[in-house]
């Protein structure tokens, strides 16, 4: 049983920590499009960033601000423009943006941490920005985390929010996080975005580890189509105001925390999977006998990314030889007389032989879950063994529908 419980309030929850979202004109639809999260203390700040050699500037800017300053206390992130291939003057408005909000909360701007999200090539709309700082700082509110997460979303079908507690020294502490992103997702990181607070003391370079670490095991390991995005981002705030014994080297509470902080991360990430652009379900591949747990993800992440896997969920073809190939391309080296493979409770193969099943049954397991509740009995499962070593990994995706290439084909038109 996991070791916390599921509450209310997102990343408003942790002690410490407003949010708001608004309407600043950035989106050409009128939607929210600017948000802000904001700790009533400096918070010690950790990033994971797109791995892409082409980086917005709101990334390039907050790796360097976390290299000289391993603290924040405000995070703005604006939807509609990814400010990401556009220069200079691309860079400038990032430097702009940050002071614009930190004159505004009457804080330093190295405590200022940004993020864009939109279309590639798009500078952000700085008079939009300008006017819009005021009236989001003006809205900052202890329960503003539903109003953050409308308002950092572009493609996305619905917001994604959690928040969990679990006890540290006897006193209550709480981790929050919001997350967009729908297309352009695949390992190391995808169009992602995703903020995460914490009212736990905590040493900085444990954090940063702690984040790294929970990165790898949820928003590295979803894919919706292959594609890394420019702006891909993940900052996590820890502003101490739990007021619980600071955790400072690895030990049962480090654990705690950590496992928690990968629960809010693994949630976040396979809501992002499932809202995969023109996706129905969810699919969640779990790998097992592999030397290690980085082979089982690896070989998890290449059947939840095969085009050929997702496009046969979506059309419900039980096609487990898809699966066999993609694990086989993996790069990761195994007998193939180990191999196992079940969808669902449909064992297909065994020991590299396969098996008869009802074809029938399986494909209306695909079609259940495509009418599943959100997040619940909407996941196909897809279990790969691979042999009798300890490693085990799990990756995410979706399927892949018609809807997903209308999404695009017409994404700036």
């Amino acid at each position: 049983m996991a070791d916390w419980q599921k509450i209310t309030g997102g990343i408003t929850a942790p002690r410490g920590y407003q949010a708001a979202g608004i309407t600043a004109g950035l989106k050409p639809s009128g939607l929210p499009d600017l948000a802000l999260i904001f700790s009533e203390v400096e918070a010690i700040a950790a990033g994971v960033f797109t791995t892409s050699q082409v980086k917005a500037a709101c990334v390039e800017y907050c790796r360097q601000r976390l290299q000289t300053k391993q603290s924040a206390r405000a995070i703005l992130c604006n939807a509609g423009q990814a400010n990401a291939a556009t220069g200079t003057q691309g860079y400038l408005d990032t430097l702009e943006s940050a002071l614009a909000i930190a004159q505004a909360l009457n804080i330093s701007s190295e405590s200022v941490l940004l993020a864009s999200t939109g279309v590639i090539g798009q500078r952000i709309k700085m008079d939009a920005l300008r006017s819009g700082i005021p009236k989001v700082v003006a809205a900052l509110s202890e329960t503003g985390s539903d109003a953050a997460a409308g308002a950092i979303i572009t493609t996305d079908l619905v917001t994604k929010s959690i928040a969990l507690e679990t006890t540290i020294g006897d006193r209550p502490v709480r981790i929050g996080g919001i997350a967009k992103g729908s297309g352009m997702i695949h390992p190391n990181m995808a169009t992602m975005l995703a903020f995460v607070t914490c009212d736990a003391v905590v040493s900085p370079a444990l954090w940063q580890q702690m984040l790294a670490r929970a990165a790898d095991r949820s928003f590295n390991s979803i894919t919706v189509d292959g594609d890394t995005s420019t702006n891909d981002s993940l900052i996590a705030l820890a502003n101490g105001q739990s007021r619980t014994p600071a955790i400072t080297e690895v030990g049962v509470e480090a654990e705690k925390l950590e496992a928690m902080l990968t629960a809010v991360c693994q949630h976040l990430a396979k809501a992002i999977a499932r809202d995969g652009e023109g996706a129905t379900c969810l699919i969640e591949v779990e790998v097992t006998g592999a030397h290690d747990e980085l082979s089982a993800r690896q070989i998890a992440k290449t059947i939840a990314g095969s085009s050929l896997v997702k496009s046969a969920i979506f059309g419900r073809d039980p096609n487990w030889g898809r699966i066999a190939a993609a694990a086989g391309r993996a790069g990761v080296p195994f007998e193939q007389e180990n191999l196992q493979i079940k969808l669902g409770n449909f064992l297909m193969l065994e020991n590299g032989q396969p098996l008869t099943f009802d074809r029938a049954a399986a494909s209306a397991y695909l079609k259940k879950a495509a009418v599943g509740a959100y997040l619940q009995q909407d996941t196909v499962l897809i279990s790969v063994n691979v042999g009798n070593g300890y490693g085990v990994g799990k990756a995410w995706g979706c399927d892949l529908s018609y809807d997903y290439v209308r999404i695009n084909a017409e994404y700036t038109t």
